[in-house]
Parts: C-alpha cells; sequence; structure tokens
C-alpha cells in the first residue's frame, strides 16, 4: 500500500513539472526576440543561457530556455540601462553565434531587487537594431515624474 502512494506521489511530481515546463515553452514561443545572454564579469562556470527577451514599456525581461521557472529570469527595469559595449562574436562563441551576431553588453537595474547587474547579450543584427531603437526612445526621467503610478 505504501509503495503505491509512492508511485502516485512521484507520478503526480513528475506531471506538475512537466505542467510547469509545458506553460513556461508556451510562455517563451508566444512572442520575443531569440537572444544569447551571459552575467558579467564571466568566470569559468558562466555560460552563455539561450532564450528569449522581451522589452516592452518599462522593462527588459530574459526568459531562459532550460529553466522551470516560471517567471523571467531576469528583468530589468529600461530606464535603468545603459549599453557599455558591443562587438563581434570573438574565438569559440563562434560556435554559438554566427558572423551577423552582436553582443552587446548592458548595465541596468534589476526589477525586485534593485540590485545594478551587468550582461553580455548576443543577438542577430536585425533584433540589436531593435533593441537600440527601444533603449535610445525610453522616455525621460523628467517627463515619468507627472505620470501616475
Amino acid at each position: 500500500m505504501t509503495e503505491e502512494i509512492a508511485v502516485i506521489a512521484v507520478l503526480v511530481i513528475l506531471a506538475a513539472l512537466a505542467g510547469v515546463a509545458l506553460f513556461r515553452v508556451r510562455k517563451i514561443r508566444g512572442a520575443g526576440t531569440p537572444a544569447i545572454l551571459r552575467k558579467m564579469p564571466a568566470g569559468p562556470g558562466d555560460r552563455w543561457r539561450h532564450g528569449v527577451i522581451r522589452y516592452g514599456e518599462g522593462s527588459l525581461v530574459f526568459y531562459q530556455l532550460t529553466s522551470i521557472r516560471p517567471g523571467p529570469d531576469v528583468h530589468m527595469d529600461r530606464q535603468t540601462i545603459e549599453v557599455i559595449a558591443r562587438r563581434r562574436p570573438m574565438d569559440s562563441e563562434h560556435d554559438l553565434m554566427s558572423d551577423a551576431t552582436v553582443v552587446t553588453e548592458i548595465r541596468g537595474e534589476l526589477i525586485g531587487g534593485g540590485q545594478t547587474r551587468v550582461l553580455e547579450i548576443a543577438m542577430e543584427s536585425g533584433a540589436f537594431t531593435a533593441f537600440m531603437s527601444w533603449v535610445e526612445s525610453r522616455p525621460s526621467g523628467r517627463s515619468l515624474r507627472g505620470r501616475p503610478s
């Protein structure tokens, strides 16, 4: 009897994990820009993470493909995003990226924690152009002061 309960419990847990994974895949496939991201400074264990970025009126979010977290893995405030540098892929990065990829280093504050994070985001050149347009067209802090929250 206890073995049957244990088997049922394992099956319920597996079904729940499968449900969370399916929810995440559907959410990621809905919309967004394919991107590869890594946290900086990059140490030996910090590797590139494949996923999707979405940017809206007030924030940038990144959903990692291999994560089962229900929400975004990175959620950054648009007003604080600063582009530090951009470059083309180097050396072994060509295994993950094409020659048309632009690697952009950004700095910004995470929403929900307030800590500043530096990231590298790699995306195709057309997506990079759209991203830069989004960053550069953000409303100024002065114009946001009068808006009700």
